[in-house]
């Protein structure tokens, strides 16, 4: 009986600390081939895999919402698959967003298509809420950008 306490005080307190986020997506996948990022909008998480196929690190990620008052539209991550076209530093910033002038802070950006990119964020929820960037706590985007991400990575964003 009190192995099974244990046990159970132990599962209730990872499950405190651990957020959901990083248990909504699988710890092994069909290997790629390639290391790469896999973005999930509908669980707001993100995770980094190795090449054959093994979550290294994952968290808390916020995609793009289902409406934009300040554009009057939709503005969804782009869902398919990427390739990371640039790197930033700390000094990132939005060159659009808040309108009309942005710079908007985006830590460690990592651009994979012409308008959106993996950042870090001091505003990251469990929701959709950005202009179509990936949003991430700022820690974890330091890590991707100077541990595992450099340009060519595969990012994949999956549908909402």
């Amino acid at each position: 009986m009190q192995i099974r306490g244990r046990c159970f005080l132990l599962s209730l307190f990872l499950a405190l600390i651990i957020p959901s986020s990083a248990l909504a997506l699988p710890r092994q996948i069909n290997p790629p081939g390639e290391k790469m990022v896999l973005v999930s909008p509908r669980e707001h998480a993100w995770g980094a895999y190795d090449a054959n196929g093994r979550l290294i690190r994952s968290g808390l990620a916020s995609a793009g919402a289902d409406w934009c008052a300040d554009v009057g539209r939709k503005c969804h991550t782009i869902v398919g698959t990427h390739r990371v076209r640039s790197l930033g530093s700390f000094n990132c910033v939005s060159p659009s967003f808040p309108l009309p002038y942005g710079g908007a802070p985006m830590p460690y950006c990592m651009y994979f298509n012409k308008y959106q990119a993996l950042h870090g964020s001091y505003e990251v929820r469990h929701a959709n809420i950005s202009h179509g960037c990936v949003r991430m706590h700022v820690a974890d985007a330091k890590w991707l950008r100077y541990n595992f991400v450099e340009k060519g990575t595969l990012v994949v964003i999956l549908p909402y």
